[in-house]
């Protein structure tokens, strides 16, 4: 090898050690990226030597381990020397180069000791080096001088060589290796001898402090990344904020622990300029440094800029997309964004809807949302969200009650017939309700049942799609205000796996919905006690309630009882059960209210044991009146499409079940839109218009049928349907069967004694199935 390629080898050899001391003390996850290259396994914390010493064959981790062994050695050497210039040009004063070098003599051996002592005898012997060594050093104490002086100050450099090198990795050693090297020279190195005496405490507290903030905290570094940082900021102006973005600290330094300012603002000035730059931004703070709080409230920020700079209906509709890539940060906001970027997709829906009324009537729900939420702004933590949200929300009210104006003149004047019939998903209050009909009587029996003292519990059921959960969501509007009606989706508790997940959910909705239902503020319980006991907790709970609204009756509404043996049976516990009798039995101030397609006598026996003074109330069809209520008068101006014969034959057809009165209405409003696209306003519906919609309502309505075949008939029940619509001889278990559904409101007697539906569109349905 020629002198010039020797030179450039080493030369090479020099230029990667400082590129890795470099990646040591600034960007510590670039050296984890490239340590993986070398080994999946190694970790800028591992002991190159004795990972040497397990892979011996690697020759990345070789050079690797050479590299290390330099590094630990001279760069403590290079920083005290540079130091000690700095110290006497800038004082004057002579640097104690002997108490200095006496020490990192002392570490070069430790690292000498540690790296042929790993390769040779493994990790045991540096070990025994260090206790011969700790044990010299309570020696050299009694020999005084400066011989003890240099005994104690090589001595300790190896124990601290061969501590650190066996304990911790380049990154450590290195870092603590030139630190506690250069404040040791600072410092003259006499403290550092005194602390290994008797009377040493506050000496060796000085030391290790300053060695702290100047070495863990990097205050060398910092403070000159401070002033570019303001520098780069005060300097950059309008237009080239995304080009300067390149030019950041976090770039060059990727474990800056003190604060720097502008970062966040630079990156949303930039995200106006250029997205993408100011992504990849982001993405390189969370990933690649330990700025992960400046990329989080830039991203926060970014997005509220984004939002405030809505003007029209069109831009917050596009809101979702544009901030497709931005997480929902509920807890730095205070569930602000989150629920703006809902409101922002119920426009984007309201501007797909089919016509001008619906599109009225999505809008509707925006404002009811955003004004809301004007209102909950006053509990936000953070004053500076809270400001920027409450533009936001002024401003877009603004621009969705301006569109929602425009939308009702054009639905007034638009030739077709409104769609606002609803069948499927129980009716909510808020968007629904004048189209929730009758039930009056219902409410009051509710009410004067729940404050008997003390009451029973109650058991509401009826069939399928009857209005059993839309009946519990317009209680807070019929009920009394000393009642506040709790409700409750078992559906949703029985996701849970494990008890404390039930009692969470259980207390989740029960403090969401007093909220909800009557303004009640109400704390959620503790997660941890939820964790250790959950339902003992609960009961504490309670009581808790009870002192936040003294004086008041609570009706705890227990939607789709029948789920809680789903909830036994994942958790096999009777614990919820347990928990719902005590409530029962001793809080005189609850009223439990089941609802379900059940009764207690069509599912497990144990129920029997849980509710105890069970009042029955059924829930069945609406009453003619209220039925044509519904059909004639959905919501106040609907135009008068129906001739009698027409709201008779729905009436007929569906026997006034309202989800079925609402499908065949829905289908109605669909046919005549469809059939008559000129005048239609003008045309009146017919007794042959409903029979001809019949077909697209048993398809439209295909998931309620199959359900009630499937879910409320049993096998048997089905077999006997069969029977009877093929019009065979009834066998015993037949006649069984029948009255059975009699009682479930499915059959029924004519006036020539025979057993019949109660329902023809039912009947359709099921012969339609047979006939398949």
């Amino acid at each position: 090898m020629t002198p010039a390629s020797r030179l450039k080898k080493l030369s090479n050899y020099i230029f990667e050690c400082a590129h890795l001391l470099y990646w040591i003390y600034f960007q510590p996850y670039t050296l984890k990226k490239w340590l993986q290259q070398i080994d999946p396994d190694l970790q800028p914390n591992d002991n190159p030597y004795l990972e040497l010493k397990k892979n011996p064959h690697n020759r990345g981790l070789q050079r690797y381990a050479g590299q290390v062994f330099w590094l630990t050695i001279i760069t403590p050497q290079l920083a005290v020397f540079i130091v000690g210039v700095i110290y006497f040009v800038t004082t004057k004063e002579s640097f104690d180069w002997l108490d200095s070098e006496t020490f990192l003599l002392g570490w070069a051996i430790g690292q000498i000791i540690l790296r042929f002592g790993s390769v040779i005898w493994g990790s045991k012997f540096q070990f025994w080096a260090l206790g011969v060594l700790i044990l010299f050093i309570i020696v050299s104490q009694f020999l005084g001088g400066v011989a003890s002086g240099v005994a104690s100050g090589v001595t300790s450099g190896v124990a601290f060589g061969i501590t650190l090198g066996v304990t911790s990795g380049v990154a450590f050693g290195v870092t603590f290796g030139v630190t506690f090297g250069v404040t040791l020279g600072v410092t003259s190195g006499v403290a550092f001898g005194i602390t290994l005496g008797v009377t040493s405490g506050v000496a060796f507290g000085v030391t290790f402090g300053v060695t702290f903030i100047f070495g863990v905290l990097r205050v060398y570094f910092w403070l000159p990344e401070l002033l570019w940082m303001g520098w780069l900021f005060l300097s950059t102006s309008k237009g080239r904020f995304a080009r300067n973005l390149k030019y950041l600290p976090p770039y060059y330094d990727q474990i800056i622990h003190l604060p720097l300012p502008f970062i966040s603002t630079m990156i949303v000035k930039a995200y106006r300029e250029n997205p993408a730059v100011a992504r990849k931004t982001i993405n390189y703070l969370i990933n690649s440094t330990n700025q992960k709080q400046v990329a989080t409230k830039a991203t926060i920020n970014i997005a509220l800029d984004i939002l405030a700079r809505c003007a029209t209906i069109n831009a917050i509709a596009a809101i979702p997309e544009q901030l497709a890539w931005i997480p929902s940060y509920s807890t730095e906001t205070n569930n602000v964004l989150p629920q703006l970027l809902d409101i922002s997709r119920t426009v984007q829906s309201a501007e797909m809807a089919t016509s001008p009324y619906r599109k009225s009537e999505i809008l509707k729900q925006t404002v009811n949302s955003l004004t809301q939420l004007q209102t909950s702004l006053a509990l936000v933590k953070n004053p500076a969200v809270a400001n920027v949200a409450g533009n936001i929300v002024q401003s877009w009210l603004g621009i969705l009650e301006t569109a929602q104006d425009i939308l009702k003149d054009q639905s007034r004047y638009a030739q077709e017939i409104p769609q606002v019939y609803i069948a499927g998903a129980s009716l909510e209050p808020e968007t629904a309700k004048n189209r929730f009909k009758g039930r009056q009587d219902l409410f009051r029996e509710i009410e004067n049942i729940a404050l008997m003292s003390p009451p029973p519990t109650l058991l509401l059921y009826g069939n399928r799609r009857t209005g059993k959960t839309s009946t519990l969501k317009y209680l807070p509007q019929k009920l009394g205000g000393d009642l506040i009606p709790l409700l409750v989706d078992v559906h949703a508790i029985a996701t849970a796996e494990t008890l404390p997940g039930v009692a969470r959910s259980l207390a989740r909705q029960i403090v969401d919905d007093a909220r909800i239902s009557r303004n009640l503020t109400l704390r959620l319980p503790d997660k941890d006690d939820l964790r250790t006991d959950p339902f003992l907790t609960l009961q504490e709970w309670f009581t808790d309630i009870e002192r936040t609204a003294p004086g008041k009756r609570f009706l705890l509404c227990l939607d789709e009882y029948e789920r809680l043996e789903e909830v036994v049976t994942a958790t096999n516990s009777r614990a919820p059960l347990n928990f719902l009798r005590h409530i029962i039995q001793h809080r005189a101030a609850w009223t439990l209210l089941f609802s379900g397609s059940h009764t207690l006598d069509e599912i497990d026996n144990y129920w029997s044991d849980y509710l105890i003074s069970t009042r029955y109330i059924r829930l069945t069809y609406l009453e003619k009146s209220e039925a044509e209520e519904l059909i004639i008068h959905p919501i106040p101006d609907f135009p008068d499409i129906y001739l009698p014969e027409a709201v008779t034959r729905i009436i007929y057809w569906t026997r006034c079940q309202p989800y079925l009165v609402q499908l065949l209405c829905s289908e109605l409003v669909n046919y005549l839109n469809q059939q008559h696209s000129q005048n239609v306003l003008n045309i009146k519906a017919t007794a042959m218009d409903i029979d001809n919609i019949i077909p697209n309502a048993l398809v439209s309505g295909s998931l309620y049928f199959n359900e009630f075949w499937d879910q409320t008939l049993n096998s048997t029940q089905q077999k006997s349907l069969r029977n009877l619509i093929q019009h065979l001889n009834p066998t015993p278990e037949d006649q069984r069967n029948w009255n059975k559904l009699i009682n479930k409101e499915i059959l029924e007697y004519d006036e020539n004694k025979r057993i019949c539906f109660q329902v023809p569109l039912i009947e359709r349905s099921i012969t339609q199935k047979i006939a398949e």
